[in-house]
C-alpha cells in the first residue's frame, strides 16, 4: 500500500463517501469544503427550507456496505422505505405501482440529514481533516498542488499527492482538469424548474399520505411528487416549465393552478404553506453534465455530480456518486493501488455506464409525468412483471436491473431492455397481424356467405 496524502475536495455525500473509504485503506485524507459546516444552528436552520429528499436503492446501500457495513447501519438508520409509486389523478383517486417484483423498495431520506451523519462520520476517524469553508481558487493538478481561500487568507496546499473531485456538478476541480486534458464536456439545461413545497405532519406526527409510497401527480406537462419523512411530514416538489411558474405572478392563480391540477395535494398541504412556498422558496434549475475523461495521470479524478450531473428523474444521481466511490475501490485493490493505471481503466470502464444513465434519467421524466397514466406503460408493466417471474434472472425489467441489481451495470441493464422491448414488439406485432388476418378473412367470408343469402 502506497504511503498517500489524497485530498478530496467537497464534503457533500460523495465527497464524504470517498474520504471514508480511503481512510479505512489506511490513506491520509484532507476534506476540503467550501461552505460553513451543515451541522451549524445557522446552517441546519438555513436547510430546513429546502430539504430535497433522496431515494436511497440498492446500488448506493451496497457501495456504503462495502466501505463500512456497521457505518451503513448508522447512516441509514432513519430511512423510509417506498416500495411503489402512488398515483392521483385528477379526483384525487389513487393507484399504487410497484417498484420491485417481490416487495423490494427503495428509501426516503433528507438529504441534509444524511450529509450531517456522514460528516460525524469523518470526524470519528484519526486519518481524515475536515477544512470548512475553503473556497478552490486554482490547481496545478500536475503536481498536484490546490489554492484555496479562507477568509481573507490565501491557503497552498502542496503536500498533497492526490486529488479527488466531487465538488458538484459546477465543479471547480473539474474547470482546472479541463486545462490539462482534452476533455470532451457538454452542458444541457432542460427548460423545467423546481420548487420545493410540503406536506405538514398530522396531528402528533401521523403522516397525511401513505409514508411508503413516493407520490406523484402526473399532468402530463408536468408533475407533482412528494416523499415521506421521519417527523410525519413530506417534501414535495413540484416540476413545471419555466413559462408556467412566469404565469404564477398572483396568489390567485397559484392557488387556482393547485385548485385545479392537484386538488388533493391542497387539502393535505394548505393554502398557505403552498403560498409561503412560492414566495419563499428560490426556484432551482435541471441541468446533465457529461464529460471524458475523469482523470489526469495518477494525480486527480473526479466523481460524482463533477463527473456525471444528472436530472433528479431515475433516483439514481446519489446512487451512481456512491456506486463511483465502489467502483473506483475496486479498480483501485485490482491495480495494488497503482493510481494512474486505476484511474486509467475507471475513465475506461465507467464511461459508458455514466452516460447511459443521465439518459435514461432525461428520459424518465416523461414517463413519470406522461407515461405511468397511459395504458400502454401499464401493459409493459404488466408483462414485463410476468416474463420475470417465469424466467427469472433471463427477464428483468429495466426499473429492477438500475434499482436493485447492483450486479447489472447501467450500460448493460440499458442494452438488456432494448433486446426486450424489440421481442415484446415483435410478438405483439405478431398478435396483431395474426390477429388482423383472421378479422379480414372472417370479414370476407361473412360477406360471401350474405351474398350467397341474398
Amino acid at each position: 500500500m502506497p504511503e498517500k496524502t489524497i485530498a478530496v475536495v467537497g464534503a457533500g455525500l460523495v465527497g464524504c463517501l470517498a474520504a471514508l473509504a480511503f481512510s479505512k485503506k489506511g490513506f491520509k485524507v484532507r476534506v476540503y469544503e467550501a461552505r460553513p459546516d451543515i451541522r451549524s444552528p445557522e446552517q441546519q436552520e438555513q436547510s430546513q427550507f429546502r430539504s430535497i429528499n433522496l431515494a436511497v436503492s440498492s446500488r448506493g446501500i451496497v457501495s456504503l456496505e462495502q466501505v463500512d457495513p456497521e457505518m451503513a447501519k448508522r447512516v441509514l438508520k432513519d430511512v423510509i422505505p417506498m416500495y411503489g409509486r402512488m398515483v392521483h389523478d385528477m379526483e384525487g383517486n389513487q393507484s399504487s405501482q410497484n417498484y420491485g417484483l417481490y416487495g423490494e423498495a427503495i428509501n426516503s431520506i433528507d438529504r441534509a440529514e444524511l450529509n450531517r451523519t456522514m460528516l460525524d462520520e469523518l470526524e470519528k476517524s484519526d486519518n481524515i481533516e475536515l477544512f470548512f469553508e475553503h473556497k478552490l481558487q486554482f490547481a496545478d493538478l500536475k503536481k498536484p498542488s490546490l489554492t484555496f481561500s479562507h477568509g481573507d487568507k490565501q491557503v497552498p496546499v502542496d503536500d498533497i499527492d492526490v486529488v479527488i473531485g466531487a465538488d458538484g456538478a459546477f465543479s471547480k476541480v473539474r474547470a482546472q482538469l479541463q486545462r490539462i486534458v482534452r476533455m470532451d464536456y457538454s452542458q444541457q439545461y432542460i427548460d423545467h424548474l423546481y420548487l420545493e413545497l410540503k406536506v405538514p405532519a398530522g396531528e402528533n406526527g401521523t403522516f397525511l399520505l401513505d409514508p411508503n409510497h413516493l407520490h406523484i401527480w402526473p399532468r402530463h406537462e408536468f408533475m407533482l411528487i412528494a416523499l415521506a419523512n421521519g417527523d410525519g411530514s413530506f417534501t414535495s416538489t413540484l416540476f413545471a416549465p419555466q413559462r408556467i411558474f412566469e404565469q404564477l405572478d398572483s396568489d390567485d392563480r397559484i392557488m387556482e393552478f393547485f385548485r385545479t391540477n392537484f386538488s388533493d395535494a391542497v387539502k393535505v398541504m394548505g393554502e398557505k404553506s403552498i403560498l409561503e412556498c412560492f414566495h419563499n422558496n428560490p426556484r432551482g434549475s435541471l441541468v446533465s453534465i457529461k464529460c471524458n475523461p475523469y482523470h489526469y495521470s495518477d494525480k486527480v479524478l473526479i466523481i460524482g455530480d463533477a463527473a456525471h450531473s444528472m436530472v433528479p428523474f431515475y433516483g439514481q444521481g446519489m446512487n451512481c456518486g456512491f456506486e463511483d466511490v465502489r467502483v473506483l475501490m475496486s479498480v483501485l485493490e485490482a491495480t495494488q493501488y497503482d493510481f494512474g493505471a486505476a484511474f486509467a481503466k475507471y475513465t475506461e470502464t465507467r464511461h459508458q455506464d455514466l452516460k447511459a444513465i443521465i439518459d435514461l434519467a432525461m428520459d424518465n421524466y416523461v414517463e413519470m409525468r406522461h407515461s405511468v397514466t397511459s395504458y400502454t406503460y401499464l401493459m409493459r408493466k404488466k408483462i414485463d412483471g410476468l416474463l420475470s417471474r417465469v424466467l427469472k434472472d433471463a427477464w428483468l425489467p429495466l426499473y429492477t436491473m438500475v434499482s436493485f441489481r447492483p450486479d447489472i451495470p447501467y450500460s448493460s441493464a440499458i442494452r438488456r431492455e432494448r433486446q426486450q422491448k424489440q421481442i415484446i414488439n415483435g410478438v405483439l406485432e405478431t398478435v396483431l397481424r395474426t390477429v388482423g388476418t383472421g378479422v379480414i378473412f372472417g370479414a370476407v367470408y361473412l360477406g360471401y356467405l350474405v351474398k350467397r343469402r341474398s
